[in-house]
């Protein structure tokens, strides 16, 4: 394993974060050499130490990569105008945001409800459901939708729910892809659950369920009278080649979460959208679920660019097309370098996934390509794998560098 190491950051960073932060993430950081991030744009960002990095990290968030000249454009001109509103008059921002983002949601979801994190429209999921009387909830085993107190009752890891327990109470797990296990689940309260799960399990190492899944999955909620709530928050804006995941299989949820990509890289922003029959009780009392940032207009003006970006520049069809060819190429290094210890690239879009037999490979393979010049991911809910979310904005010339960086890395991390 490559040791990083070098001239990077101002020498007191790693103890301001020891002292001010996190000792745990100052040792992350020094783990992964101890530079520091210092400006990004497109596919890369730069640090301290004068190196550029070619980013296919970031956990979904840089489908147009950094700063987005569009994004960028509408944020300064809302920056210089009113970046945060009174929230006692009606403001513009939000309105053209929400208008926006239903006219790319699926038909039927037309009610939108703007927050600022994943996990806080995940909240805002289980309190609809909630006050619709839908107080069981059904999640995944190895689903992740966050880790603040509702949304951590939903993210089926015992690692992170430990230290915390008791979480919600009347929270069911059942095998991702498992219909008939969800059906017995659901027919033990019918008319009483809501059902939260991803179209595919990013943290879980993108696990892509059968095609027949989510099809299923809508037609039990719709048999036993439960809400069905799809977390889109990494999955969604384009990720996995098409707007949605929901449009891989041509489903429509009750309710979806948006998120990661809506921000535009620039600003952090999420959404839950719900036909309006799902989203009731927050159309009745505006007062019932509020936060003070929700529909701040910096972040809507983000929302709005991020969603003309991906339209204008055709990333979408150009997220599928560069799937295919990363997915074929990192098979063909993987057959050459891993043989028999590594399981096929996995996939759709720009959410790609490489799974190891051999324990500490992956966390070997992500240092070697830091080490090589490439920013990935680790999966949370497995270890085993290698997570890579690359922009959509990658050249030729940056495909290039990320074949070459990956076999490097994949050669060292072997060996």
């Amino acid at each position: 394993m490559t040791v990083l190491n070098g001239p990077t950051a101002p020498p007191d960073l790693a103890d301001k974060y020891r002292r001010y932060l996190s000792k745990g993430r100052a040792a992350l950081g020094e783990m992964f050499g101890g530079d520091v991030e210092v400006s990004a744009e497109g596919a890369w960002l730069r640090t301290a130490s004068g190196r550029s990095l070619l980013n296919c990290g970031g956990y979904g968030v840089f489908l147009m990569g950094a700063r987005h000249p569009r994004v960028v454009a509408e944020v300064t001109r809302q920056l210089n105008t009113n970046p945060i509103a009174s929230r006692l008059l009606l403001e513009p921002e939000q309105a053209k945001a929400a208008e926006a983002l239903v006219g790319i949601a699926p038909a039927g979801l037309e009610r939108v409800f703007f927050a600022g994190s994943g996990a806080e429209v995940v909240e805002a999921a289980i309190k609809l459901a909630r006050a619709q009387g839908k107080r069981h909830l059904i999640s995944m085993v190895n689903g992740y939708h966050g880790k603040t107190t509702g949304a951590l009752s939903l993210t089926a890891r015992d690692l992170f729910q430990a230290p915390f327990r008791p979480l919600l109470p009347d929270v069911t797990h059942v095998p991702f892809g498992d219909t008939d296990a969800l059906e017995i689940a659901l027919r033990a309260r019918p008319g009483e659950a809501c059902v939260v799960v991803e179209p595919v399990q990013g943290e879980a190492g993108v696990v892509v369920p059968p095609a027949s899944y989510l099809p299923e999955v809508r037609r039990l909620c719709d048999e036993h009278g439960a809400l069905f709530v799809l977390d889109e928050i990494q999955t969604g804006m384009g990720r996995l080649g098409r707007w949605w995941g929901a449009d891989l299989v041509g489903v429509t949820p009750d309710v979806l979460l948006v998120g990661k990509g809506l921000s535009g890289g620039v600003v952090p922003v999420s959404a839950l959208v719900a036909t309006p029959a799902a989203f009731a009780p927050f159309d009745k009392d505006p007062f019932i679920h509020t936060s003070t940032f929700s529909g701040n207009p910096l972040a809507m003006a983000a929302a709005q660019g991020a969603i003309t970006a991906i339209t204008e520049d055709g990333l979408i069809a150009r997220t599928a097309e560069l799937g295919e060819l990363i997915t074929s190429r990192l098979t063909e290094i993987n057959a050459s370098v891993f043989g028999d210890r590594v399981l096929p690239v996995r996939g759709p879009g720009l959410l790609i996934g490489v799974e190891f037999t051999v324990p500490g490979t992956a966390g070997d393979l992500l240092i070697e390509l830091l080490s090589a010049g490439v920013i990935a991911n680790h999966s949370l809910n497995s270890p085993s794998v290698l997570r890579l979310t690359p922009p959509a904005v990658l050249t030729d010339t940056d495909l290039l560098v990320l074949f070459d960086a990956y076999e490097t890395a994949a050669r060292a991390a072997a060996r």
